[in-house]
């Protein structure tokens, strides 16, 4: 049975959704909040094997809460429920280690299978919105130009790569792999190089397109 952690500020969402994990037999919220600011403390409190994060809440936000996940250490796995005039936000949020994402008109199947992946230590990234997302990116940016020729990346660049997907900084992949940071801060820029992109969240969108990463 999978815990998790309900995130909106609507309450008859969360009621819905509570409703529905709890008719799956595999998937239990143990705590709610209506916003980002208990998050925290409800993960320290309550140990959830997932946080389920809407991303437009007042207060405080998806993307100030993960934020404030990353800054205090917690790396419970957050997936994100969005919907398709959310770019800018989802694009912040994988930024900051989002695990995954769906949108709020989901399957309670395919909801089940994506908390059940994050639990195992998976991601799981929509490909209806990483498709637009990338749409979205590369019509607003002069800085996303796929390669005409991808050069590969080793098994150590990729290795890196997922660490970046999670949301690990610099400091935490070198911890993670025994490197120095200086060694991980230029592996980082020539997978951003072999990739043709200029930022971490491009370099992990990509990856996801070409199936370097899940």
């Amino acid at each position: 049975m999978h815990k998790v952690l309900l995130v909106d500020d609507q309450k008859l969402i969360r009621d819905g959704i509570n409703s529905l994990l709890g008719l799956s037999g595999q998937v239990t919220v143990i705590g709610e909040c209506a916003d980002g600011s208990g998050v925290v403390a409800a993960c320290q409190q309550l140990n959830p094997d997932v946080i389920l994060l809407d991303l437009s809440m007042p207060v405080m936000n998806g993307v100030q809460t993960l934020a404030a996940l990353q800054q205090a250490g917690v790396k419970v796995p957050v997936l994100i429920l969005t919907t398709f005039d959310e770019h800018e936000l989802v694009l912040k949020s994988i930024a900051l280690g989002a695990r995954g994402f769906l949108l709020k008109d989901v399957s309670l199947e395919t909801l089940v299978e994506a908390i059940a992946m994050l639990a195992s230590g998976g991601s799981w990234f929509a490909p209806n919105i990483t498709e637009r997302l990338l749409a979205s990116v590369r019509s607003n940016s002069t800085g996303f130009t796929m390669p005409v020729q991808l050069e590969p990346l080793s098994d150590k660049e990729l290795e890196i790569l997922q660490l970046m997907a999670a949301g690990y900084s610099n400091k935490e992949i070198a911890t993670a792999l025994y490197k120095s940071e200086g060694t991980v801060k230029n592996q980082c820029s020539a997978i951003l190089s072999k990739l043709g992109v200029r930022d971490r969240t491009r370099a992990v969108l990509l990856a996801l397109e070409l199936g370097l990463i899940s």
